[in-house]
């Protein structure tokens, strides 16, 4: 069963969405910088690993196991928090989403200072990192039950842009959401993909204060209908 927000819709679909920038972020740096390998979007990996059964495919099937395992491993994070603390919405969104941004800070120093590469064993350190953040993410996400906003996966809703369209004899209905979430989620990637021209570190960083954003509004938006 969905878990009911704390704050107006129009409030938690801003702050969902501001969570799915932030994994076009940080996908941006993990596939541009840490060896194409993502640390939100699992179905890319899975594929990447049916990919390395196949003879000098060039795959790195260590980076994709590491990111898989983490995430799943952020996922569980994600459930034990949903489990003992959602009786107190706010406070779960809180302490899941800090331990978010405390990761994505700690991981943005350590890359910043040199601490750790973007290869070798600190290039799998960062993807572990990121992938543990991304399924807390996802799992905190989805207990909303908003299928479009699950903030790291796009696949059902593009799916739900063609079965809802008029073409399919639909109504058209949560069009604009859904291109919203596209459009959301590619502005992330853009901006991702810029700024490593110049920038790694920084760029986890600026994940951090997106996330640190909608944590905010879930911490202290108004309840209801409010605006």
């Amino acid at each position: 069963m969905a878990v009911e927000s704390p704050v107006s819709q129009r409030l938690t679909v801003t702050a969902l969405l501001l969570l799915t920038f932030a994994t076009g972020l940080v996908d941006a740096v993990s596939v541009l910088i840490l060896g194409h390998v993502f640390v939100a979007n699992m179905t890319g990996n899975v594929i990447f690993l049916g990919f390395w059964l196949v003879p000098h495919s060039g795959v790195d099937m260590l980076a994709a196991v590491v990111a898989f395992t983490s995430f799943v491993a952020g996922a569980v994070i994600g459930g034990r928090l949903a489990r003992h603390l959602d009786a107190k919405v706010r406070r779960w969104l809180v302490v899941a989403l800090g331990l978010e941004v405390v990761v994505l800070v700690s991981l943005s120093v350590l890359a910043g200072t040199g601490v750790l590469q973007y290869t070798g064993g600190g290039r799998l350190v960062l993807i572990s990192g990121l992938a543990v953040v991304f399924g807390t993410q996802n799992a905190t996400a989805r207990q909303f039950g908003v299928q479009e906003l699950s903030t790291t996966v796009l696949t059902q809703t593009v799916v739900g842009i063609g079965f809802d369209s008029r073409l399919a004899g639909g109504t058209g209905e949560r069009e604009k959401l859904r291109y919203g979430v596209i459009l959301v989620m590619c502005s992330g990637a853009v901006l991702g993909a810029t700024l490593t021209l110049w920038t790694v570190a920084p760029v986890i960083a600026l994940a951090a204060t997106v996330v640190v954003t909608s944590a905010a509004i879930f911490a202290f938006g108004p309840a209801g209908n409010a605006t």
